[in-house]
């Protein structure tokens, strides 16, 4: 009887070892790092406007293909049209 009970029950998967670096912890302690981009040190606020799909498609696209990213050709675009010395 009590071999037709073990093969009734379902049988586990074996568990892997834990990952021996949490990914969220090294993602919260990169925070503490310093930073590795000296044009990222001088930014410190966040933006956040809504654009439309396409706009943000476009926008997305050409800074690629300038091979830059789309933050950082936002950030030159947004300097030169709003930029130091002006009010």
């Amino acid at each position: 009887m009590t071999a037709s009970a073990s093969s009734a029950a379902p049988k586990r998967a074996p568990i892997g070892r834990k990952p021996a670096v949490d990914p969220a912890s090294t993602w919260v302690r990169q925070a503490d790092a310093p930073e590795g981009a000296p044009k990222a040190s001088i930014y410190t606020a966040r933006l956040t406007i809504d654009v439309t799909p396409s706009l943000r498609g476009r926008i997305k696209v050409i800074a690629f293909e300038r091979g830059d990213t789309a933050a950082e050709m936002l950030r030159e675009l947004l300097e030169r049209e709003y930029g130091a010395g002006q009010p």
